[in-house]
């Protein structure tokens, strides 16, 4: 019988499922492949991401702005309370052992103290300790604890006083592995990773051992994450806790492990690791959380000091020291004993280290700018050598010339007169700006930039650009002086009306503050008493022009607008202009470039930049030494006497106020042997404030001068001026035993010819300081 045929019908099926089967396969092959594409590139451009970022630079490095250092001798006037109050500032902290770096005790009239290293550029210090024994006028000896040999100077490390940050605030202190403590590589084994010298980035081992570790501690006592995978989520990724990033995660830790040391790996991880929040900066890494919570180096630290940073590693908020020391003494604890399971110390060490307090220093604010006015300037003079980049990112130190007592003590000063000052009803919404220098060097010891010294705003000191009224008026005079045979300090000059063709046909008739004439006066008086007539009069006769390059010759480049009423202040300058201005005068008319900087250093310390002392010739010696002359009767006898109320009259002081119209401006700018001073006081709406000069901004400056002052001035005349006797009423010669004789500074051959009729002969006083009298 013949076999029947198949039905086409199941042929054709089963024709069909074979290309069916094929289409799937090649669909899943393909997209696999896709998968494995992506997958690939997706890895290439995490390996692309992890050596972009490792292998360029890490971090991102604030600069450090510190105040000048104090340095310490015998004779340096200082307390010992005060001394303690400055070891506080710098945030030693008190330990009869010195065991550290940054610590100090006070025993039998004594302050013993272990300085902290500190590299300055060219001159790195070490720490050492020392002794240091006072008298009732300041420092009496420094002698060195261990040999008890006399030091002639010791240098403290300085304040920290701000910071310049980029974008991301984060600050951290890099350090190199082999410089860490051997504990704190120890202690992150011990509590973090057992096996990191052992596994590829992701540990299985770890993570069993770590569940394992929680179950029988009833909580979270250790982590999973391996040291690597601490370091990429802390330096790559963001903190969203997702399966992606996890991934991720893993991905990189694997790359990180491929392309990297064992050892690369740690040191990164030391310096990266989040530890803790400084007001609104983040603290990274264990060098900066070291001196963030001890005040000391990481290299210095005890065995329990390193635990407990080690404890912040699990929660740097959880486990902070200052507001949970016992949750954090407990997790330090359990760090010692894990450490000492791994074997890495013995049973004795364990005991001892259980046994400390975690006695963490004082709250050490390292982020905020303390003196924001004074940081500005800093910014802005670095700017013009350093790109902004270089400042928040190349860890620089720069040193600058701030007195953080000299500050503080400006600061008060300010806060209780302007709060006296208001109780008048003509005075209200007062502002103010004051700069303070060195009056040998043109260091700024103290700037102001209103009266709310945290204030970030607008600063004034820098940028307010107000008429300086009589501020002006000792240029006028030394321009006049310049000219020896036609004005000298008694010249008699005309302070009567005058009236000056302005513009359109009218007329420019400046009165004086009494609104009074004087008649004929001395040319000195006129300084003294600010008389506006005389100084017009003096200013025409030699030339606005010549003026105006007085002007710039001391120091302010700033154009000037050539009006009759430039001689009385119409011209406005910022404090730090006047203050340049003045510096000249106390430099005795040598013009020194006002400094904030002393120097810049790289992280390293290597010293980049210094600013030198510089100084040049800008005006006239003798012209300027008169002035000074003239100056000092302003402060006896004229606008400026109510500066004796604070201070000795022996002081000698130089300075002049300024008054602007309808008392809008009130400005004082002086110096005493040690510092110049400028200070304004004013209403940012330019509002009249019932203040003259005197009245206002010199009660700010005699207060601040009374605390920091402590020289008195010392004029000393060049070889061409010789110093005459003077009969005060006639401007002729006359001699020491006459009635109102005066001993008086002359350019040779300026001084009168004539005498008057007390005074045989002219007598030439031998000592210019010895027969000072007060005008």
């Amino acid at each position: 019988m013949a076999r029947r045929p198949r039905s086409s019908k199941s042929t054709v099926r089963r024709r069909k499922s074979k290309p069916q089967a094929s289409w799937l396969k090649r669909t899943l092959v393909s997209l696999l492949l896709i998968g494995a594409f992506v997958l690939a590139a997706y890895v290439s451009y995490l390996d692309y991401t992890v050596r972009e970022q490792f292998e360029g630079k890490r971090w991102s490095i604030p600069a450090r702005v510190y105040a000048s250092p104090v340095e310490l001798y015998a004779g340096y006037e200082i307390s010992s309370k005060n001394l303690e109050d400055l070891l506080l500032e710098l945030h030693y902290r008190q330990d009869y052992q010195l065991a550290g770096e940054g610590s100090y005790y006070v025993k039998g009239g004594q302050i013993n103290i272990r300085t902290r290293a500190f590299n300055f550029g060219n001159t790195p210090q070490e720490s050492r300790k020392i002794s240091v024994s006072f008298t009732s006028g300041g420092i009496a000896s420094i002698s060195d604890s261990g040999t008890g040999e006399s030091l002639a100077i010791v240098r403290m490390d300085p304040v920290q006083i701000g910071s310049f940050y980029p974008t991301r605030k984060e600050d951290r202190i890099l350090i190199k592995l082999d410089e860490a403590p051997q504990t704190l590589v120890q202690g992150l084994l011990s509590t973090e990773d057992k096996d990191f010298y052992n596994h590829f980035g992701i540990s299985p081992k770890g993570i069993v051992r770590a569940m394992w570790s929680n179950v029988k501690a009833g909580g979270m006592v250790q982590g999973g994450s391996t040291i690597t995978q601490q370091l990429v989520k802390n330096f790559f990724l963001n903190p969203k806790r997702t399966l992606r990033r996890k991934l991720k995660e893993a991905l990189m830790s694997f790359i990180l492990e491929y392309r990297y040391s064992k050892d690369e790996i740690l040191e990164a991880y030391l310096n990266e690791i989040f530890l803790g929040q400084d007001g609104a900066s983040a603290v990274h890494g264990f060098g900066l959380a070291s001196e963030f919570y001890f005040g000391q180096s990481l290299k210095t630290l005890n065995l329990h000091q390193v635990a407990t940073l080690v404890a912040l590693v699990r929660g740097p908020s959880e486990y902070d020291p200052r507001r949970n020391p016992e949750h954090t003494l407990e997790r330090r604890n359990i760090v010692l004993d894990a450490m000492h399971t791994e074997g890495f110390i013995d049973a004795q060490q364990l005991s001892e280290a259980k046994k400390q307090p975690i006695g963490v220093a004082t709250v050490i604010h390292r982020s905020a700018n303390r003196y924001p006015g004074f940081i500005d300037l800093v910014k802005r003079q670095l700017k013009q050598e350093y790109k902004e980049d270089d400042l928040t990112s190349e860890g620089l130190r720069i040193v600058t010339t701030l007195d953080t007592r000299i500050q503080d003590t400006l600061e008060k000063s300010i806060a209780a007169k302007l709060k006296q000052l208001e109780r008048s009803p003509k005075s209200n919404d007062l502002e103010t700006a004051a700069i303070v220098t060195r009056r040998d060097s043109g260091e700024i010891v103290a700037l102001a930039g209103g009266r709310d010294a945290e204030d970030t705003g607008f600063n004034r000191a820098l940028d307010a650009v107000r008429p300086i009224g009589s501020l002006i008026k000792p240029v006028v005079y030394l321009t006049a002086l310049e000219y020896p045979d036609r004005y000298t300090i008694a010249t008699p000059v005309s302070d009567t009306r005058l009236e000056i063709p302005a513009e359109r046909g009218k007329t420019w008739s400046p009165d004086n503050y009494d609104n009074q004439e004087h008649g004929v006066v001395p040319l000195h008086k006129a300084l003294a008493h600010s008389y506006n007539m005389a100084t017009v009069r003096i200013g025409m006769d030699i030339g606005l022009a010549k003026v105006a390059n007085t002007l710039k010759s001391m120091g302010v480049s700033r154009p000037v607008d050539l009006f009759p009423s430039f001689l009385l202040g119409a011209q406005p300058l910022t404090p730090l202009e006047v203050t340049q201005l003045y510096q000249t005068l106390a430099g005795d008319g040598y013009a020194t470039p006002l400094r904030s900087i002393r120097a810049v250093n790289a992280a390293d310390g290597k010293a980049l930049q210094s600013y030198p002392f510089t100084v040049r010739q800008a005006v006239d010696p003798a012209a300027s030494f008169i002035t000074n002359t003239i100056l000092q009767e302003v402060m006896y006898a004229g606008t400026g006497h109510s500066a004796y109320n604070y201070l000795p009259q022996n002081m000698a002081l130089v300075g002049k106020t300024g008054t602007t119209n309808q008392l809008r401006d009130s400005w004082f700018a002086g110096f005493s042997g040690d510092f110049l001073s400028v200070v304004w006081v004013g209403r940012d709406d330019n509002k009249p404030t019932g203040l003259t000069g005197g009245t206002g901004a010199l009660q700010i400056w005699s207060e601040l001068m009374r605390q920091v002052s402590k020289k008195p001035v010392s004029l000393v005349p060049p070889d061409n001026v010789q110093m005459t006797w003077i009969d005060t009423a006639s401007g002729l010669l006359s001699n020491e035993g006459c009635p109102g004789a005066k001993l008086m500074p002359f350019v040779d051959g300026s001084a009168p010819s004539q005498f008057a009729d007390c005074g045989a002969s002219p007598e030439s006083g031998e000592s210019w300081l010895n027969n000072l009298n007060p005008f």
